[in-house]
């Protein structure tokens, strides 16, 4: 009998355990066989005789922790499992005995000794991510659950990454565990666990010297052996492994990923993949042209259109119809188009069979084509291009996404190259290019433009933010796509009672099996690929349902009418959503760009306001950042005031408009308090404004991390409906704004205050925060700012 050690560090691993090797149970299987109850079982007679073996190994049953018997006593123990390990399914089932905790396997199926000895001479058989730590709290949730009947769910799958040398590939393997053939007994050193020491457990999963305090090691003894069943994932890990690369920035490398990926998928070691962006805006007048390309197929810097490469039967399937293409013999595609140059070219660079995947962005604008080519005839084929029917939403997805990230670039870039120049500082900007003129003027030929710095400003920062945005997006989408599921099973059960047939039956079965995904969450591709199968398998049907009666032609035009006309998708809860938070943004926005006219005859001062899911905004106010007037700290104080007022308003503004909405939308509002002064310089390359020096920095990275901080010891969010968050560091700025309250609670703009402190951030300690209620339908004063005197009285 074969006997492996997985990890050959496991021997010293420490454990709350005691292994003790034992088939007690298995035996005890056989002695219910062997009794005289059982006599007329088939199972008797061999039973009476395994009894008479085993016993003579009386530390088979009683246990041991030399695992060098195993070796010794392999031939019984052999026999003792084979009950466990049908020979008929020993070619099929990847199976062995094992010893939980140690990494000892042994009495192996064929197929599982097939997959090792073709893994090389030089793999040792290992647990991917194998942390030691975790193994030992592993083994305490073991014990709670079979002791002290606690289950704790820590069901982390293990895995085993196996190389096949044969296909040059690396195969995975998940691993589930039985353990019907074991107990766990405590030792009179194990201590009693109560339950206020599980609830302390569960909240201190980290900490591992409180799990060795509660279960010492060795404490308790294991008694018996497991079973080990190990399941071929290689395509669902490939799936999640070319998800993970699609979704993840591209980082110069996602060619050499997929190619990775998909050559474990396909078992082809030399798979070779590659892409090119087509040029489709103006199809209909002339040829799509290459505008990118990271291609097999087309040649590093080649200039051309697809008519004067592919033959016109490719260029039909793939930029008329973005239907896939699937040569499986390319010489006898060349057959009949020897003179064609994509021919020429896949016999240049030793193609054998190739795929070729059109996908079209939703701004039908660009095309990408997806290549996929084996050295080998018919290793790319008809058939194995259906295993790629699960991947290519995720394509899809990516290639929206990139197109999305491309229409970001060019607005950045139009950004970049003609921002505008906000009035308050537009002098310095004259200044500057006046001075650079003059020293050309000048003949100096070492004249620079000047960088644009504001020293000595206070920066004032806020964001009236829409809560909880992205789950309300995923939400509209769910139940749009919800309904449209719905509709089309309506018209196909129709359809079952006026035709028996029997496509009727698997598309409701398809389409319910795609509404349960819905129902139980969307992820990446989800929506594509639903909207992809209901083109391609529903639609053709329905039009031959609308063939078959009036009645079933009126269900099919009432699903069709329910469609967007334009995106030809339920667009009914998306368009609620989209419409609110346009229209609560648009409001708020305007709303303040209105007030910072009258913030900015106050005091001339540096302001820039973003649109996201709500409205944020950056302030910076001091003497450098004006000429005419001389700065006064008052006006800080007032800009400060000014701003925590103008929050109370357009929380009133949101409260109001939410009334209006056709989808119910709260804001939550943050204020950051800086109190030291600081630098900001105009970046000629982002052409925009930006704090200046590293300590500065920690400004705008408290800014970016503050909105999603929770309150000290808690999970609960800073930011929440109905209340303004007020962040600060020091506790002078704590009571500079609680006057600022109490002057606008005596105006009936906020209530009651709570006094908080915030989890540290990264990079980021020490930050406090005043949250202030709001009180909404009062009537807002009309005098956006106070007097000097009133200010001063306040300040006091």
């Amino acid at each position: 009998m074969e006997i492996r050690n997985i990890n050959n560090d496991s021997q010293s691993l420490e454990l709350p355990l005691q292994l003790h090797i034992s088939f007690q149970k298995v035996f005890d299987l056989f002695v219910k066989y062997g009794s005289d109850e059982m006599k007329h079982h088939p199972f008797h007679e061999s039973a009476k005789v395994m009894i008479q073996e085993i016993k003579k190994y009386p530390k088979l049953i009683d246990g041991f922790t030399d695992f060098s018997l195993l070796n010794k006593h392999g031939e019984v123990i052999s026999l003792l499992l084979d009950a466990l390990f049908p020979e008929i399914l020993t070619n099929n089932e990847i199976k062995a005995a094992t010893i939980p905790f140690s990494f000892i396997s042994f009495k192996f199926t064929e197929r599982f000794k097939n997959i090792l000895d073709n893994a090389g001479d030089n793999y040792s058989l290992q647990v991917r991510n194998f942390e030691d730590k975790l193994m030992y709290i592993h083994a305490c949730t073991l014990i709670l659950a079979m002791t002290y009947n606690h289950p704790v769910d820590l069901k982390r799958p293990f895995y085993f990454d196996i190389p096949d040398k044969n296909l040059g590939i690396t195969k995975h393997y998940r691993v589930a565990f039985n353990g019907d053939f074991m107990e766990i007994i405590p030792t009179e050193n194990a201590p009693k666990i109560t339950e206020e020491d599980i609830k302390l457990l569960l909240d201190n999963f980290d900490n591992i010297d409180i799990w060795r305090e509660k279960f010492p090691p060795n404490s308790y003894i294991f008694k018996g052996f497991g079973i080990m069943n190990l399941f071929d994932v290689t395509s669902d890990e490939t799936l999640t492994a070319i998800r993970t690369n699609l979704l993840e920035k591209d980082d110069g490398k996602i060619i050499d990923k997929l190619r990775g990926n998909l050559s474990d998928f396909y078992a082809i070691k030399d798979l070779q993949v590659g892409f090119s962006v087509f040029d489709v805006s103006n199809i209909e007048t002339e040829p799509p042209r290459v505008k990118k390309s990271e291609s097999i197929i087309i040649e590093e810097g080649a200039v051309l259109t697809c008519n004067d490469f592919f033959c016109d039967l490719i260029v039909s399937s793939l930029f008329g119809k973005n239907e896939d293409v699937v040569i499986s013999d390319i010489e006898k595609y060349g057959f009949y188009s020897k003179e064609n140059r994509f021919y020429k070219r896949l016999k240049k660079i030793n193609v054998g069979s190739i795929i070729l995947i059109p996908i079209k962005t939703s701004n039908n604008k660009d095309l990408i084509l997806l290549e996929i080519a084996s050295p080998r005839a018919y290793e790319l084929n008809s058939v194995n291009k259906q295993k790629l029917k699960d991947i290519i939403p995720v394509f899809e997805a990516a290639a929206e996404r990139n197109s999305e990230e491309f229409m970001n670039i060019l607005e950045a870039t139009i950004q970049e190259h003609y921002t505008s120049i906000h009035p308050s500082v537009k002098w310095r900007f004259y200044e500057a290019a006046e001075n650079y003129q003059n020293a050309i003027y000048a003949k100096n030929e070492d004249a620079k433009i000047e960088q644009i710095v504001f020293e000595d400003v206070f920066p004032l920062y806020g964001q009236i933010d829409i809560k909880g945005s992205s789950i309300a997006r995923n939400t509209a989408i769910k139940e749009d796509l919800t309904k449209q599921l719905t509709l089309a099973i309506k018209v196909l059960n129709e359809a079952c009672k006026s035709e028996t047939l029997p496509i009727y039956e698997e598309l409701i079965f398809r389409v319910k099996e795609y509404l349960l995904d819905v129902e139980t969450g969307l992820k990446a591709g989800d929506e594509v690929g639903i909207l992809d199968f209901l083109k391609k398998d529903i639609y053709p049907v329905f039009n031959h349902i609308k063939e078959v009666s009036v009645e079933l032609e009126a269900l099919v035009n009432n699903y069709t009418t329910s469609l967007d006309e334009n995106l030809q998708v339920v667009y009914d809860k998306r368009k609620s959503y989209e419409e609110s938070v346009t229209k609560i943004n648009d409001k708020l926005a305007r709303f303040i760009d209105k007030k910072q006219e009258e913030a900015q005859a106050m005091f001339p001062h540096y302001f820039e306001r973003y649109k996201t899911d709500g409205v944020e905004y950056n302030m910076y106010i001091g003497q450098s950042l004006t000429k005419e007037k001389k700065y006064d700290n008052l006006y800080l104080y007032n800009l400060r005031l000014w701003q925590l007022q103008t929050m109370c308003e357009m929380e009133n503004l949101a409260e109001q408009t939410r009334k209006s909405l056709s989808h119910d939308l709260e804001v939550a509002s943050l204020i950051l308090v800086h109190s030291n002064s600081l630098a900001i310089k105009f970046r000629m390359e982002e052409k925009q404004f930006d704090v200046d020096g590293a300590y500065n920095i920690r400004y705008e990275i408290i800014k970016k991390r503050i909105d999603k901080s929770h309150i000290k010891n808690t999970n609960e969010r800073l930011t929440v409906p109905g209340k303004i968050a007020i962040v600060y560091s020091q506790d002078k700025d704590a009571l500079e704004y609680l006057k600022y309250i109490k002057y606008l609670q005596s105006k009936k703009l906020l209530g009651n205050i709570e006094m908080l402190e915030l989890e540290d951030l990264q990079g980021v300690s020490g930050l406090k925060a005043i949250r202030v209620e709001v009180i909404y339908g009062s009537e807002t004063s009309k005098e956006t700012t106070i007097t000097f005197d009133e200010l001063l009285h306040e300040l006091k």
